[in-house]
């Protein structure tokens, strides 16, 4: 493959299962430790860590001889952080706080160049190589993975109409800001959460759009793969460092 080719996004559309790893730390040294473990994926989150751009650039050089893919959850739809995030040679982005389609649209145009949208045109970005990919421009889209996350009850009632957008690719679900929108604040694993993630997963296939999720409870994992998501995180950097120091310190002071 090349080096525009979203490995990724192929391996979703041969319909094999990716398993990722939710990267907090804003470390090119963690990540690369992180990139080099067996994960197919690592999201690079914008959102709720220190990541800025900087260190989205940083660890996206850190991963290039890995394997694993970097998915950005970018901090918000506006569209010049999005502009400056695919600039740096990100290819899949995760799009959070989706609520409708009008939205998921104008997250997608954001992606876009002209006239398909409203993405700003750099001639020699990083992600064509600095203008040593001649052809960056015109093949740059159809590499482009572009995942929504819905979060709320509002976005579960307008899920048919958010998975048919052009452009979204995947619909991510977000369980701990869904669980509270539902009224179950910090118990994302509560049965009643489980149940509406699972019909929310199978409405998602239905719809024709791949299904993402992220969770620590390795059998609920586990379970949701069996219900269909197809880009799984199964953990992060931050609790993976937290629990197992905690374990090691426990083992010696106990």
């Amino acid at each position: 493959m090349d080096v525009l080719t979203n490995r990724f996004k192929a391996a979703l559309e041969a319909g094999r299962q990716q398993i990722g790893l939710w990267c907090s730390l804003a470390s090119p040294i963690s990540t690369e430790i992180v990139a080099g473990s067996g994960f197919d994926w690592l999201l690079l989150d914008m959102e709720h860590s220190a990541n800025d751009l900087r260190d989205i650039y940083g660890q996206l050089q850190a991963i290039m001889e890995g394997e694993a893919h970097a998915m950005i959850r970018v901090p918000s739809d506006e569209p010049i952080t999005i502009k400056r995030i695919l600039d740096t040679g990100a290819q899949s982005l995760m799009i959070p706080n989706i609520d409708d389609a009008g939205q998921a649209r104008r997250a997608v145009a954001a992606t876009r160049y002209a006239p398909r949208g409203v993405r700003g045109f750099s001639q020699a970005p990083r992600a064509a190589r600095f203008g040593r990919i001649p052809d960056y421009h015109a093949r740059c889209e159809a590499e482009i993975f572009v995942a929504v996350q819905i979060e709320s009850r509002r976005a579960l009632d307008n899920l048919e109409e958010i998975a048919g957008v052009e452009g979204v690719d995947g619909v991510f679900i977000g369980p701990g800001d869904l669980s509270t929108s539902l009224g179950y604040l910090g118990q994302q694993n509560h049965p009643e959460v489980v149940a509406i993630i699972e019909e929310t997963v199978a409405r998602i296939t239905r719809a024709g759009k791949l299904a993402g999720i992220l969770t620590a409870n390795e059998d609920l994992a586990r379970r949701y793969i069996a219900a269909g998501t197809r880009f799984t995180a199964v953990g992060s950097d931050m609790g993976v460092l937290a629990r197992q120091t905690e374990a090691l310190a426990a083992r010696f002071k106990g």
